[in-house]
């Protein structure tokens, strides 16, 4: 497992599987003894320590308290990273928030919401091969965890990775074999078995029915590993605790539900969105004054909370029957509608490009900034060392709901919001050859009823086409629903469920599946599925995402009809960018010593600056368009190779008795001497040529940075 075993007399027991030719090992011994739970997970060279800590007591919380944490250590990769002042792990970075997240989302559908004991799953990665995926290592390890310990839980859960590379799909590629050119998307698959409930999908265009097939091999690799996990449960699982639920008072329960009845319908169905929210909570309240009136001994707080509870249950039961039986939303919209849709690009003046982009009460509000190549960010984590020019970032500000609130930075909600519209768009950016600005999008969400990622696809794809940036085509993106009754009481014992399109505020929050889908009119490029259910079977999914495909192509048309085509020009305000290449042995000439050359022609030439790569590409930027194609030439003339057979034209600034020396620009200079002025005898050299004269010469010799120049072979 990576530990040296000679030194240790530790127990330990070893559970083996094979994936693709890979082995799983899952270690049970008795580290971190302190715990519910600890397993070390290893994949290739990829390993992780999970642990599993249940609290002794309940909390006060009226909700069920779970935290999972995922630890990425820079040690796991061999590396020492950080400021220069601070060589440590801090704050997570995105990569393991995302990472979190996903184990997360799979763990907690299966976990019973009246649990009240904190329950903390740690996932730490104490070896990272470059190769193997961790989430997939850690989520197996977390799942393991659980399932062996004492802590209540429904699963054990699996998940694998599928990329599609080519016309060949791969379980658990290695992630050299996703950087190759023919690589078209990458998708993270985990469920229990026969049914799916997490995914994370991005990449290129993909036919909907290219990612039923990987959610259809995924599957099948998920009921294998939930069986392998069933194998170590049954040989040293721990018989599971036994808990205090919260539960509620039947008469409590009763009284609540006769005081809603025909209420609570009349309020859910209210179209008007503020009077909606408005008599939601004036209902509430009334609720508990009326339950305090009739249980008088009873805790005050206490039945508030509770008032809460069967409020958001009786709230939840309504929502399913009515769209179950009688296919009736909140809203009075049929299953497959789309709300109304409002757009409208290049708001402000001096932004790069903009874009406000409406779906009901959902408002997406989106402004693109172009910069110089150095503006990239350099990213270094534990999988990732490298520069982005594409980044997208989210914010959802407490106003957009109608909310007071403290403005802290982005949480994990945001950064995994933000991350899902980058990643449906990242591939539609051109490359930076063809246009070699860093792109930086920022969605700002101004109002919020459902689906604000899937709005930010959309008005980040109109804010870019509004810069000028000659995306590949635009994209569009939208949330499916689902209401299910997983109680079924037809004989096939197949629950009763029904998909909605373009979900909002009570249908998200009570409904069973969150299936985000965004995409061009070729194919998706990126989906993001979470549920509140165990899982859903790969035929559910298929008609989620043919019904999905039908609304981002009605929402792609009514957006061609609001901005057709990327801009043909960047906005002036935009920094103008040239970019050419020199040989890579006059960086050093360019950059000259301490910078000094370099900032002296983003001084002189009022630049926005000058950057170079490693293979001498040079991108020269600057606002006033006239003084940065002066500092790009006299660039050129600097790093210019001369070579012999060359025509050059410059001024003769000074003559000698053995020739004349000709301005070649850039700081160089070239050597006529007196036999290559003309045929024939010359007696002097100013006879031919005279100090300020501009000549035409031909390059005859390129030696050790001294040029030799020839006007007797222009002539011949």
């Amino acid at each position: 497992m990576g530990i040296n075993k000679n030194k240790l007399t530790m127990q330990r027991k070893e559970f083996k599987t094979e994936i693709e030719g890979k082995t799983l090992t899952l270690e049970i011994s008795e580290i971190a003894p302190q715990t519910n739970a600890a397993v070390l997970a290893k994949y290739g060279e990829t390993i992780a320590l999970v642990t599993v800590v249940m609290a002794k007591n309940d909390s006060s919380t009226d909700y069920m308290p779970l935290k999972v944490d995922y630890e990425e250590k820079f040690y796991a990769a061999g590396k020492i990273i950080g400021s220069r002042f601070i060589r440590r792990e801090s704050r997570p970075s995105e990569e393991a928030i995302l990472s979190g997240r996903l184990v997360d989302r799979t763990l907690r559908p299966l976990f019973d919401n009246r649990i009240r004991r904190e329950i903390q799953v740690v996932v730490t990665i104490l070896s990272y091969d470059e190769e193997n995926d961790p989430d997939f290592v850690g989520l197996m390890g977390a799942s393991t965890a659980l399932a062996i310990s004492n802590v209540p839980w429904g699963g054990p859960v699996a998940g694998v990775r599928i990329g599609k590379v080519g016309d060949k799909f791969l379980v658990n590629p290695n992630n050299s074999e996703l950087k190759a050119e023919d690589f078209v998307f990458d998708t993270f698959v985990a469920g229990v078995k026969g049914a799916i409930n997490m995914v994370e999908l991005g990449g290129k265009e993909t036919p909907e029915s290219d990612a039923v097939k990987a959610f259809e091999l995924a599957q099948k690799e998920i009921d294998k590993l939930v069986d392998f996990q069933k194998g170590i449960v049954k040989e040293i699982g721990k018989e599971k605790a036994e808990l205090v639920l919260a539960e509620i008072d039947p008469q409590v329960k009763a009284a609540a539900a006769k005081f809603l009845e025909g209420k609570l319908e009349e309020t859910v169905y209210t179209k008007d969105r503020l009077k909606y929210y408005e008599s939601l909570a004036t209902l509430e309240k009334e609720l508990v004054s009326h339950l305090i009136e009739n249980f008088p001994d009873n805790d005050k707080s206490k039945l508030a909370k509770e008032a809460n509870f069967i409020f958001d249950e009786e709230t939840d039961r309504l929502v399913h029957k009515n769209i179950l039986e009688n296919d009736k939303r909140p809203d009075g919209r049929g299953l497959e509608e789309v709300r109304e849709l409002e757009a409208e690009v290049h708001l402000f003046e001096r932004t790069h490009g903009s874009a406000l982009f409406m779906r009901g009460n959902t408002h997406a509000l989106a402004v693109t900034t172009l910069g110089a190549p150095g503006a990239e960010q350099i990213v270094e984590t534990m999988e990732t060392t490298g520069k982005r020019r594409f980044l997208l970032h989210y914010n959802f500000p407490p106003y957009s709901v109608g909310e007071t609130g403290t403005f802290r930075g982005p949480g994990r909600r945001e950064i995994g919001h933000g991350a899902l519209a980058e990643k449906a768009l990242k591939h539609l950016i051109p490359s930076r050859d063809e246009f070699p600005y860093t792109i930086r999008v920022v969605s700002e969400i101004v109002s919020s009823n459902g689906s604000s990622s899937m709005a930010t696809v959309c008005a980040s794809a109109l804010s870019m086409m509004d810069a000028g940036i000659p995306i590949k085509k635009p994209a569009a993106g939208i949330a499916m629903g689902l209401m299910t009754d997983q109680r079924p009481t037809t004989n096939d014992q197949r629950p009763n469920y029904k998909i909605l399109t373009d979900i909002q505020g009570p249908e998200d929050h009570h409904g069973d599946m969150d299936f985000k889908a965004a995409g061009t009119e070729e194919g998706v490029t990126a989906i993001q599925m979470d549920v509140k259910v165990a899982g859903v079977p790969v035929e559910v999914l298929a008609k989620t995402l043919a019904q999905a495909k039908e609304a981002r192509l009605h929402i792609l048309k009514f957006m061609s009809g609001v901005l057709k085509a990327p801009r043909e020009k960047v906005s002036s305000y935009a920094p103008a960018i040239s970019h050419f290449k020199i040989n890579k042995e006059k960086i050093g000439l360019l950059i000259g010593p301490g910078g000094k050359t370099i900032n002296g022609f983003i001084a002189k030439y009022e630049l926005s600056g000058i950057d170079i790569d490693e293979d001498g590409t040079v991108f020269v930027s600057g606002t006033n368009h006239e003084r940065m194609n002066q500092a790009v030439n006299e660039i050129k003339s600097l790093t210019r190779d001369f070579e012999v057979g060359e025509i050059i034209e410059g001024k003769v600034i000074k003559v000698l008795e053995f020739g004349a020396i000709v301005d070649l620009g850039g700081g160089k200079d070239g050597m006529i001497h007196v036999s290559e002025l003309k045929n024939g005898f010359v007696k002097s050299v100013n006879e031919v040529v005279k100090e300020g004269m501009h000549v035409r010469a031909k390059v005859i010799k390129v030696e050790d940075g001294r040029i030799g120049l020839s006007l007797k072979q222009m002539q011949q």
